[in-house]
């Protein structure tokens, strides 16, 4: 009677599994049904802001789904993703995840609201930029090879501007000058206007700013690039030539962006999100309006992209430690 039983039950739960496998698959088919809402954790129109609405609006010409943008700034990006940490992870929550907050801020900041390791589930690699190794204008250093030797010269002469301490630029920064065996003076500001500013006044030495931030006054003749930090020359700025290039090869640091949610999300889900947002980069209007701003798409698959936020977030929080950042 006991083994009677016993295999009643296993059927009786064996039926209960497959009814609940096959209610969250006909809600993963039926989804969405509802606006999904992308989280910015940054002020809208910046750089965060315009490549999700690139990708958002792609996605949403393909698939017909809806999305709703949902800026959060603040903390260095971390309110953003906090938010979309602690949200429902029924795939009605997504956020664009970057470099300062998946893979810096976890070291740069004794405490932080979420596991930047185990709080989200990956969803898509999306685009990634480098910063720009920038002078004055009338600056004497003419090349990165100029800019190393007067720093090698005179150790902690120099100074180095940036947008705010711990960002990409500062930190990049840090890493060209390990590469490269010199020491500047970083001076962080609160913005990229105000140190771009300071720098074209003379007020500091070089910066390493975004594209965005840095082309048009490179184009105006405020400022000279001397390298980009990606692996390949940048389109919009083609005479200017990598790093690696410019005598330090390897050498890379990229704000890169990519698309997560909360940890737990249904699997099907993920795919197809996954599925959207790789359809819409490859696309040659997506592909060209990323250039134009200085970015590349990424690609890969869901392994790759767990994978790579695990290296990230390795690589940066070394440099971190190693230069000593605290936050402001």
């Amino acid at each position: 009677m006991q083994t009677l039983n016993s295999r009643r039950g296993a059927l009786k739960t064996l039926a209960m599994l497959a009814s609940l496998a096959a209610t969250t698959g006909a809600m993963a088919q039926a989804w969405p049904a509802q606006p999904i809402r992308l989280v910015v954790p940054y002020t809208p129109a910046g750089a965060t802001d315009v490549v999700a609405r690139l990708v958002a609006d792609r996605v949403t010409a393909d698939t017909q789904w809806t999305f709703v943008v949902d800026n959060k700034p603040g903390a260095g990006g971390n309110i953003g993703m906090d938010a979309v940490a602690k949200a429902k992870a029924d795939g009605y929550t997504v956020g664009l995840g970057q470099t300062s907050n998946l893979a810096i801020n976890p070291t740069l900041y004794a405490k932080m609201p979420y596991d930047a390791l185990k709080a989200f589930t990956p969803i898509a690699f999306v685009a990634q930029q480098p910063v720009v190794v920038v002078v004055n204008a009338a600056s004497p250093y003419k090349t990165l090879a100029d800019l190393v030797a007067a720093a090698k010269a005179k150790p902690g002469a120099l100074t180095m501007a940036s947008a705010a301490n711990g960002t990409v630029g500062h930190l990049a920064g840090e890493l060209l000058a390990k590469r490269a065996g010199y020491q500047a003076t970083h001076v962080p500001y609160k913005g990229a206007a105000p140190a771009l500013s300071d720098l074209m006044g003379g007020q500091t030495d070089f910066m390493l700013p975004t594209p965005q931030a840095a082309l048009p006054l490179i184009k105006g003749g405020k400022l000279r690039a001397l390298a980009v930090t990606s692996a390949k020359r940048l389109p919009i700025l083609g005479d200017v030539p990598t790093v690696g290039e410019a005598g330090y090869p390897g050498f890379e640091a990229l704000d890169w962006k990519v698309l997560v949610g909360p940890a737990g999300m249904p699997a099907d889900i993920v795919k197809r999100m996954h599925d959207a947002v790789e359809a819409a980069l490859a696309k040659p209007a997506t592909i060209a309006k990323l250039v134009e701003e200085g970015s590349s798409p990424m690609t890969g698959t869901l392994a790759q992209l767990a994978q790579f936020l695990k290296a990230e977030h390795a690589r940066w929080g070394d440099v971190v430690r190693s230069a000593g950042v605290k936050p402001e």
